[in-house]
């Protein structure tokens, strides 16, 4: 064919382009491996030696104007589809918009993160420990022999591995925290706890506990009085009167109950702590003649309940958007 001739044919093509699919048209007609610029390219080899730079030019230079032609039709037609899209979509500015609902923390975790904050604030750092627990850590180690009463099946989840089972308590990582590190520190352990008993209104089979651990030089029960005071006022955003009774704790000597004073009087048992007991220093590897320091285990659930006075722990737990809702 003609040069001038396949130009001419390649512009009339060109008007007629209205779709994409005519685009693809052209480029296999006229671009492609078997199409008729290619074509032109393989008589040139049968032309006078004199020509073939001159045809070979003018090859290039039609092929790439259709190339540009090719690329502007395209841009053209899909310009004009985002147009007509923009023409026909219609937006009901006066139609309501149906409120969607937004996720939020549960409300334990909202409590947990609060208590972890104020403790930060008060020089506490975290610590944590496993759920699944040995013998030791859980029991022995904590001055709890094997006649005591939390060893008893109705209160312990023991494993069918001899000696492992689900920790009844978060102190055993008081043990374990003071194996790992050099006094002096201040730390606080939440954590999951597991009891085996009936579940209530006021009892879980699997609930939370947090519990806080100082050992120093000189540590005395006024130091954990002004520290347990400092976090139930930033806890409850008001001052919170309380009192120390006397308790046992095998761990701990001398041990004490902490209450606060609620409405009319009335007072409401809400955690309980102790100087550590020597027995557990020296099984953490420590001299008690060289450090003293105080505990205190506290029932997360617990508090979250007397701060929104809700009246069943099984709420916590029961999935019901009714009440997670209203955090």
């Amino acid at each position: 064919m003609n040069l001038n001739d396949l130009e001419k044919e390649i512009e009339e093509k060109i008007k007629q382009i209205n779709t994409l699919d005519d685009i693809e048209k052209i480029k296999r007609e006229y671009l492609s491996q078997n199409g008729k610029i290619r074509e032109l390219f393989k008589e040139i080899a049968k032309l006078p030696l004199e020509i073939r730079k001159e045809t070979g030019i003018k090859i290039n230079f039609l092929k790439e104007k259709l190339e540009k032609e090719i690329e502007n039709k395209k841009t053209e037609i899909e310009n004009q589809k985002i147009e007509k899209s923009l023409r026909e979509e219609k937006i009901d500015i006066t139609r309501l918009i149906k409120k969607q609902r937004v996720g939020h923390l549960h409300p334990l975790t909202i409590e947990l993160e609060k208590i972890i904050n104020i403790f930060n604030s008060l020089g506490f750092e975290l610590a944590q420990g496993p759920e699944i627990e040995t013998e030791w850590y859980n029991f022995d180690a904590l001055c709890i022999p094997k006649n005591h009463p939390a060893r008893d099946m109705w209160d312990t989840l023991w494993l069918k591995e001899e000696g492992l089972l689900l920790r009844t308590h978060t102190s055993p990582v008081q043990i374990r925290y003071m194996e790992n590190n050099n006094p002096p520190f201040k730390t606080i352990v939440p954590g999951r706890v597991f009891r085996y008993e009936a579940t209530d209104a006021s009892h879980e089979i699997n609930f939370h506990q947090i519990e806080g651990l100082m050992v120093d030089k000189l540590v005395s029960v006024a130091n954990f009085k002004a520290i347990i005071n400092a976090f139930l006022r930033s806890f409850f955003d008001k001052d919170i009167e309380i009192r120390m009774r006397p308790s046992y704790f095998p761990f701990t000597e001398p041990s004490f109950e902490i209450d606060i004073k609620r409405k009319k009087g009335k007072w409401l048992e809400i955690m309980g702590a102790g100087l550590v007991h020597p027995q557990v220093f020296k099984n953490a590897k420590l001299n008690p003649k060289d450090w003293q320091g105080f505990a205190f285990g506290m029932g997360l659930e617990r508090l979250t309940m007397i701060k929104y006075n809700i009246k069943d722990i099984r709420l916590f737990y029961s999935n019901d958007l009714r009440f997670l809702k209203q955090f």
